[in-house]
């Protein structure tokens, strides 16, 4: 059984108004459209949208010409996995973090390993290290080629949905999905399966692949880099709208010494005023909090110093650029990707040049892999606190789990990446929505829409649904 929350942490609260919806596909109104007018109030809702994954709603209020207030509305019920974990032993947490997301639930369990082998004082091997990112690497090609194809395209080609797009476009599409099936393959021959792998433990593995696997791997991966090169040029020429995000937002990610960030090291950001943060994991505390607000059951994430920031690929690229694979870099640069951008439209695109450095970076490792001499390393527990980051596809995610000296889990906090994007999302929509006013709502609607799915924000594996409300007067 999975109870996914799609890296957005829920609090337990849960309005009346929330409801089921539909898996990908189109649009599908629960009744007709409803549009009410009086001489001063236009209002309209929209009852289901697709291409999200989650179940929300957006409100837009418009007073006199004037942007009132933009609302992100989640209404996920509460899971409680921190609170699941307490009482548990050490060695449970990846299985269990990894249901809280079916699409990046390696992304769950490599924070969670980190943050205790860091309690731990454990070093892993190189080889392991290597079949980690070789892990995560499929994760990121799986969990970008899905939002590329079936989740974002369609709003920039036009079409309702991605079974729509399919009769224009079926070579990109079936493109699409066999990338997207050698990355689930890359994580079922090291994770164990490809959704929720049960191979990953505190301290590596519990079996290493068998050369035999890793050389279909290197094999499918040959065809990968070049088809996601192909991916890429064909993202490029989407027509993207002008837009950048406010200048106050801040961008965040992980930076390692000589690798873009999976399993990063520092985390840094732009700055405000051009001296960003250079932090390690256990700071991570002193410099950033969540808050609850009165409109949604999903914790909003904040810096202690003010304002609101980005995670994600957006953030990962004009921060890390530099730390590209070859292929990737030059494929940035031939599409006018620089480390200045701050269009998130463009977030697709940064998508597309990710997933060619995932797939460079994994056929690196499965050509040149050797069966590890031991699968993992001793983890002996000890009592304190650890804490760990890794950058998940959608952004950072941060781990701090407290231990007894028995290594039985006492205290858990886990900070997804989405939780942590939803004050930027509101106020680029409200950024978007000021400049957007001489559209219809129809056509106000689709932007922001579109907008939303900049993020890929990833509220639920469940349900997929957002609830959009215009409001004029």
């Amino acid at each position: 059984m999975c109870w996914c929350t799609c890296c957005v942490r829920s609090i337990p609260r849960l309005p009346s108004s929330a409801r089921q919806a539909i898996a990908i596909g189109p649009p599908v109104r629960k009744g007709p459209l409803a549009v009410t007018h009086d001489h001063r109030t236009r209002r309209f809702q929209v009852e289901a949208l697709t291409r999200v994954e989650g179940e929300g709603g957006l409100i837009v209020e418009i007073h006199d010409g004037q942007v009132r207030d933009v609302r992100l509305r989640i209404f996920e019920p509460p899971r409680f996995f921190e609170s699941f974990l307490r009482g548990r032993g050490y060695a449970e947490l990846p299985d269990i973090t990894a249901r809280i997301c079916g699409i990046c639930p390696v992304a769950y369990q490599m924070s969670s390993c980190q943050a205790i082998e860091a309690l731990c004082g454990v070093s892993l091997d190189p080889p392991l290290r290597d079949l980690r990112h070789l892990l995560y690497c499929g994760e990121w090609i799986e969990s970008h080629v899905l939002h590329i194809h079936l989740l974002h395209a369609p709003d920039f080609l036009g079409y309702e949905s991605s079974i729509a797009m399919a009769a224009d476009h079926r070579a990109d599409l079936e493109r699409g999905l066999r990338l997207k099936k050698i990355g689930n393959h890359i994580v079922e021959v090291v994770g164990g399966r490809a959704v929720h792998p049960v191979n990953v433990r505190v301290g590596g593995f519990y079996r290493a692949p068998a050369m035999e696997r890793m050389r279909e791997l290197a094999d499918e991966l040959r065809w990968a880099v070049d088809a996601a090169v192909d991916v890429a040029r064909w993202v490029a020429t989407f027509t993207i709208p002008e837009h950048e995000l406010p200048d106050h937002t801040q961008l965040v990610a992980l930076r390692h010494p000589t690798e873009y960030p999976m399993l990063g090291d520092r985390l840094v950001s732009t700055g405000s005023d051009g001296v960003g943060i250079d932090i390690g994991p256990d700071e991570y505390s002193h410099h950033f909090t969540e808050e609850q607000v009165e409109h949604s059951t999903a914790l909003h994430g904040r810096m202690l110093a003010g304002g609101d920031y980005l995670v994600g690929p957006l953030a990962r690229f004009v921060l890390n650029a530099d730390h590209l694979a070859p292929r990737a870099a030059a494929l940035a640069a031939e599409v006018g990707l620089t480390p200045d951008e701050r269009n998130p439209f463009r977030s697709i695109v940064v998508r597309a040049i990710e997933t060619v450095h995932a797939c460079e970076v994994a056929y690196t490792i499965a050509d040149g892999y050797c069966v590890p001499g031991r699968p993992a390393v001793e983890v002996t527990p000890r009592a304190g606190a650890g804490c760990g980051w890794t950058e998940a596809p959608r952004g950072l995610l941060w781990h701090r789990y407290e231990l007894s000296a028995d290594g039985t889990i006492t205290d858990a906090r886990i900070v997804p990446p989405t939780s942590q994007n939803q004050p930027v999302i509101e106020h680029d929509l409200l950024h978007l929505v000021e400049h957007s006013l001489h559209l219809d709502d129809a056509a106000l609607e689709a932007l922001c829409e579109q907008a939303v799915r900049n993020y890929d924000p990833c509220i639920s594996c469940a349900t997929h649904f957002l609830d959009m409300r215009v409001v004029r007067s």
